[in-house]
């Protein structure tokens, strides 16, 4: 299973139309939703989204993922939990 993107900083910059979190646009975060979508897809996409991430945004986005991945929780809810 391919863990989603997601870092639960779910806000859209309006002149791109990608996630200041994870990078995504809105139709490809509802097609991470879909059952039918593949592992290869979600693979490739980490791979787009990651080009589209530059300097700080881009390192917060891999250890915050990095995190998600190994704890089941990203970084900012971990951190609004410890509050």
């Amino acid at each position: 299973m391919i863990v989603s993107p997601c870092i639960s900083i779910c806000k859209t910059d309006p002149k791109t139309g990608y996630c200041y979190g994870c990078g995504r646009n809105t139709e490809e975060k509802k097609i991470w939703k879909l059952e039918d979508t593949t592992d290869e897809w979600k693979k490739e996409n980490l791979k787009i989204i990651q080009k589209r991430l530059t300097g700080w945004q881009l390192e917060s986005f891999k250890e915050s993922y990095t995190y998600k991945i190994e704890n089941g929780i990203s970084l900012f809810k971990k951190k609004l939990l410890d509050e």
